[in-house]
């Protein structure tokens, strides 16, 4: 494939140049302008509904809504599936997490800052229209980079611009005029605002983001190219980083403070992958020292992409990132952390002699400790046959590891199309699955690896509360205190003026000021617990009701109680 639109610096990359990349960028391009279209005719019509009373109009508005909502779902599930193109980035090394460029409208700025000179300056406006040309150049190629550090030093030359432009044209006292349109990464969603600040926030998320395609780009079977894809996702992390810590009140979810932090772990989380490839690729022979290195960085690298799958699961981003990303940093905590156990397997099975001095502090205590979840001290690692069985365990919690990576691969259509992971997977899988086959015999007793947790099932034991009687434990509980009272209550030419609400206990809703109820001491949020010395404290509603129908010129004895913390909300019957 031809991955890079290669041009002079300062025109940018062609975005009509017929590679995957520049198709890519031009689809993206595209469904922002749709989605920003079907935007404005959702605001519209909702603006159309909320202010319209006619019945018909609404409901053809209703319709119409319905329709621009479908096809907003479907544009974002398009630009979603975009940005889950990551084969698109990928050579033959096991695919990356990339991301698409911020696209940004075309402004023309050329009236504003000619204003500006004529007004601010005093000068001659016609005089700079050499200078007003260069930097609207600028901005154009800005718009789309070439995939290489050429268009890494187009982006970071606009940046450095901005900050000349922000001295001589953005005065605290007037406003330029100028708005900045940036759409999401993700979504698609426009923003727009004419802060200078919004422009080189952005810009520098595209910086970030042009490092992570570089990145997942590199041919990391080499020494070279893992060395190369490491510097990029540092540079990634730190620009994003640097965007979080200096630019506040982000207009899009991309450029929010939770969506960079989990940007930043994303980027560190490749990295480390990185750092483990090439202790992997250096591996000559099964060295002790080099397995259990390389069980070590694998356990780290599973570490960092669970935090990466916390991040990504907070509140505000769990229905924003793609679910291709989630899928696949799923299946790279699963896939690394069976190689973790795998390596550590074949340490303890294939290195001849005395494993290692348990007096030792050096590295293979450390790496042991890494992927064990109890010290090596309590493990006896110098009997073989101990050795073997502990290996054994390890290669069994390294093929479940490796299934469930494999599982969570097939259900995500994305994933399923990089035929390149699907090969690493398997190819993983089967190692392990050898590996068992190897020393798999029939008389192991011994499992030394950590046993499954249970959580007991409480549900399936039913129980009856055995003081049930002295009432409902919403109100008859310990934590509760409660004042009880007499009443005699006497039914009025009004009735007897008090509503009820709900069941076991019933409530005293209401109380009609100079009622029956009223003047015989009933209070709204009492609980009514006996009618004529009949306990009710179980009582459902229209028993209580019933009850108090019942009520002849001699009256009621009831028993109440009043919860002394007890908040009261009024209901009628």
């Amino acid at each position: 494939y031809c991955f890079f639109c290669i041009f002079d610096q300062i025109n940018g990359c062609d975005a009509l140049v017929s590679t995957q990349r520049s198709k890519l960028q031009q689809r993206r391009a595209k469904l922002n302008q749709q989605i920003n279209r079907e935007l404005r005719l959702r605001s519209g019509a909702e603006n159309l509904y909320r202010a319209s009373s006619n019945p018909k109009v609404k409901e053809t508005v209703a319709l119409e809504l319905s329709f621009v909502n479908s096809n907003l779902q479907l544009l974002k599930e398009e630009l979603e599936e975009l940005n889950s193109s990551m084969n698109v980035y990928q050579t033959e090394s096991v695919p990356m997490i990339p991301l698409g460029l911020k696209e940004t409208k075309e402004i023309d700025m050329s009236v504003p800052l000619q204003d500006f000179i004529s007004e601010h300056y005093s000068e001659d406006a016609s005089l700079y229209l050499n200078e007003i040309r260069d930097f609207m150049e600028l901005r154009q190629a800005m718009r789309t980079p070439s995939r290489n550090e050429a268009g890494q030093e187009l982006l970071m030359d606009y940046y450095n611009q901005l900050y000349f432009l922000d001295q001589r044209f953005f005065s605290p006292h007037r406003s330029l005029g100028v708005h900045f349109h940036w759409y999401d990464s993700l979504t698609g969603v426009p923003s727009v605002q004419r802060a200078l600040a919004f422009e080189k926030g952005s810009v520098l998320f595209n910086i970030g983001a042009l490092y992570t395609q570089i990145g997942a780009r590199q041919d990391r079977s080499t020494l070279t190219g893992i060395q190369n894809a490491i510097d990029a996702f540092q540079r990634a992390a730190g620009a994003f980083l640097y965007l979080q810590e200096n630019f506040s009140h982000a207009p899009s979810l991309d450029m929010s403070s939770p969506a960079l932090s989990m940007l930043v772990r994303l980027m560190v989380a490749q990295v480390q992958e990185c750092v483990c490839e090439k202790v992997i690729l250096d591996m000559q022979d099964n060295n002790l020292n080099v397995l259990l290195q390389a069980a070590q960085e694998a356990a780290r690298v599973s570490d960092v992409y669970s935090l990466v799958l916390q991040a990504m699961s907070v509140p505000l981003l769990k229905d924003y990132v793609p679910f291709s990303w989630i899928s696949m940093v799923q299946v790279k905590t699963h896939h690394f952390r069976a190689l973790a156990h795998y390596y550590t397997a074949v340490a303890l099975c294939d290195c001849p002699g005395e494993l290692l001095n348990i007096s030792d502090e050096g590295g293979e205590i450390k790496a042991l400790i890494q992927v064990h979840t109890r010290r090596p001290e309590k493990l006896n690692l110098h009997d073989p046959e101990d050795k073997r069985r502990l290996g054994k365990a390890h290669l069994r919690k390294a093929i479940i590891r490796h299934e469930e990576a494999l599982r969570l691969h097939s259900v995500c259509k994305m994933l399923r199309k990089m035929d390149i992971l699907q090969e690493v997977l398997s190819h993983a899988h089967a190692c392990s699955l050898e590996k068992y086959s190897e020393i798999d015999q029939e008389d192991d007793f011994c499992e030394v690896a950590e046993p499954d947790i249970k959580t007991p099932d409480f549900s399936g034991v039913r129980v009856t509360d055995i003081f049930q009687r002295l009432g409902p434990l919403s109100v008859f509980a310990a934590r509760n205190r409660w004042v009880r009272r007499h009443a005699c209550l006497v039914r009025g030419e009004a009735g007897l003026g008090l509503t009820l609400r709900g069941d076991s206990p019933v409530l005293v809703a209401g109380v009609l000021p100079g009622g029956c109820a009223a003047e015989a001491g009933l209070r709204e949020g009492d609980y009514i617990v006996a009618v004529n010395g009949a306990d009710c404290r179980w009582a459902e509603h229209a028993e209580v009701v019933h009850a108090l129908k019942s009520c002849t010129e001699r009256g009621l004895e009831l028993d109440v109680i009043t919860l002394q913390s007890h908040e009261v909300q009024s209901v009628h019957m």
